[in-house]
């Protein structure tokens, strides 16, 4: 088989001037990083918030010298700690008098058999991945509420939410929890004008991902993917900049699959 192509990296068209946008687990070279980058081409001013402070601090100042001042704003925040959630959003009102999206994207995975799976274990995923998605989806809404213009939530979930994959039970369950809570929260928020939907990428690499996932999986994930490759975590972003945007205005409590793995 011949090497499958690079994709091309898409410029940014305004699709978002003008808004302001929180984005969770933001400061890393994943996802959440890829989407305050693409955010930000697409016009949006950002917020956001991570769990490591020095890299908080040091991507709100890289993504400040590329984009100016006033357009990037961050803070710590473990979205187990429902203070340092209340200070992500506090802030974004502070500096921008309100929000108009949020993407939350933190979350957390691991591996372990479920016969030998620790309780820890099992909450430590929880906690991060469906806890803190509810933290966060919580806090938004309550103030998007009250503001009154509207707003759109995006969530990340995962391919795993469908699919069944050996040492993921909790990853897999509390993923799945996300596309539920996803789709209530959306019927709960449709007379408010707030759009609540959700992505589910399957294999998007990135530097922490290949530290913690061995050579060997890697490989047999990626030979699942109908292009032959993973995707970049840029393509993810793409997609929630779609769900964020005026393209999906009629989209709401949807899970779309940034894939070709629903089984």
């Amino acid at each position: 088989m011949d090497a499958p192509d690079a994709p091309t990296y898409v410029p940014g068209h305004g699709l978002l001037a003008g808004r302001t946008a929180v984005i969770t687990a933001a400061a890393g070279a994943g996802i959440g990083g890829a989407t305050a980058r693409r955010f930000l081409e697409e016009g949006a001013r950002i917020v956001i918030g991570d769990a490591h402070p020095r890299r908080t601090k040091e991507t709100v100042e890289a993504l400040t010298g590329e984009f100016g001042a006033g357009r990037v704003d961050g803070t710590p925040c473990d979205v187990t700690d429902e203070a340092q959630v209340q200070a992500l959003y506090d802030l974004a009102e502070q500096r921008h008098g309100g929000l108009d999206i949020v993407v939350n994207n933190a979350g957390l995975g691991g591996t372990a058999e479920l016969t030998e799976m620790t309780d820890e274990q099992w909450d430590k995923v929880m906690d991060v991945t469906l806890n803190g998605t509810f933290r966060s989806l919580r806090a938004a809404l309550r103030r998007m509420r009250a503001a009154g213009r509207g707003g759109v939530i995006v969530n990340n979930a995962s391919v795993l939410g469908w699919r069944a994959q050996a040492g993921q039970a909790h990853y897999a369950a509390a993923k799945a929890g996300v596309m539920a809570l996803t789709r209530c929260a959306a019927v709960e928020a449709a007379p408010h004008g707030i759009r609540i939907n959700a992505v589910s990428p399957s294999l998007a690499m990135h530097p922490h991902l290949a530290k913690v996932t061995s050579p060997e999986l890697l490989e047999e994930l990626t030979a699942r993917e109908a292009f032959g490759r993973h995707a970049e975590p840029w393509e993810i972003a793409n997609v929630i900049v779609f769900l964020a945007g005026d393209y999906s205005s009629y989209m709401t409590g949807e899970t779309v699959s940034v894939s070709n793995q629903h089984a």
